[in-house]
């Protein structure tokens, strides 16, 4: 063997145990940015971005991670609609929008939302003392909301009809003031801006969703990101698992998070830690049919411009590493 010839293999075989012992040897097909879109306003993203673990995970395969804010879950999807962001969290009526107007997208996890962040609030003076008295009202929501489905839910419960009230499409903070100024009844709402809400002078809770609307918010990313980086968004659910659980666990340091993100005083946030749920779980077929029977009441209702098969747009990855539990904490 040629001297020459002999210097160029060992040279190859540097390049190739140099390769092997670096950390992006793993990340094979990685993506070179993740966008996700979160909520300043809403608690699991926001504490994975706060911590930070996820930009050094990914940074290992050679990833870089983008955070784009929005104020609500229907210009999240609208944006992961355009291909402006890979991922994103919201609650459970904005996919299935996102869904009757075909953007292509899958359920990546979910957190179960039992109710207790969700309420219907109403003016002291508007002369409602019953859900039935919300009939003839101008209520504040927004339009595609998880509060949309719980303000439908709540007159359905009453044996109110959609038409007999008169929705009032508003972000949460002109909705905020519309109900101060009495230029709406009521007002459909989540956390922080129902914590907030209860505390305005001359409102009052109605009812929450507790046993109303109970459902789900979710992780959401586009069908071709998760189609080809599976193991990028392993990495994403495992890391915000983590920090989920972590915030549990840590709900006064929670808060003071919230609150520095939000602007909203940190005892208004202490309320809204107290009534999260700290669960990231996998999507279930009983998830999938709870999911399924909001997107078919909003059709029912002819909120839709078509109906939806919410199983069709699952994630369900071939092969999975991260320690998403299918149930529990």
């Amino acid at each position: 063997m040629s001297r020459s010839f002999r210097l160029l293999a060992a040279v190859v075989l540097a390049v190739v145990l140099s390769a092997a012992s670096s950390p992006r040897a793993f990340a094979a097909g990685a993506p070179k940015e993740l966008r996700i879109g979160y909520q300043k306003s809403v608690g699991a993203l926001l504490v994975v971005k706060a911590r930070g673990d996820l930009e050094k995970r990914l940074a290992r395969d050679g990833t870089a991670v983008t955070w784009v804010e929005f104020q609500s879950g229907p210009p999240l999807v609208e944006a992961l609609h355009a291909g402006a962001i890979d991922f994103g969290y919201t609650g459970d009526t904005p996919p299935i929008y996102a869904e009757a107007a075909g953007v292509d997208f899958v359920y990546v996890a979910s957190i179960p939302q039992p109710g207790k962040s969700s309420a219907i609030l109403v003016r002291d003076d508007a002369g409602i003392t019953t859900l039935a008295g919300l009939r003839g009202k101008k209520i504040a929501v927004v339009k595609g909301s998880s509060g949309h489905n719980v303000l439908v839910q709540v007159l359905e419960k009453a044996h109110v009809g959609w038409n007999e009230i008169t929705p009032v499409y508003l972000q949460p903070a002109d909705a905020g003031a519309a109900l101060r100024a009495g230029n709406v009844d009521a007002w459909s709402i989540w956390d922080p801006f129902y914590a907030l809400g209860e505390r305005y002078p001359g409102v009052h809770v109605l009812t929450d969703a507790v046993g109303v609307a109970p459902s789900n918010a979710f992780f959401l990313a586009t069908r071709d990101y998760a189609t080809r980086y599976p193991g990028t968004l392993d990495r994403v659910l495992d890391e915000t698992t983590k920090a989920w659980h972590w915030a549990h666990n840590h709900q006064p340091e929670l808060a003071k998070l919230l609150s520095d993100a939000s602007g909203v005083d940190v005892d208004v946030e202490k309320t809204v830690a107290a009534r999260g749920n700290y669960e990231v779980l996998r999507i279930t077929p009983e998830v999938v049919k709870q999911q399924q029977t909001i997107a078919d009441t909003f059709a029912k209702l002819g909120l839709l411009p078509a109906p939806v098969n919410v199983a069709a747009d699952v994630w369900n990855p071939s092969t999975t590493t991260a320690s998403v539990p299918a149930g529990g904490k």
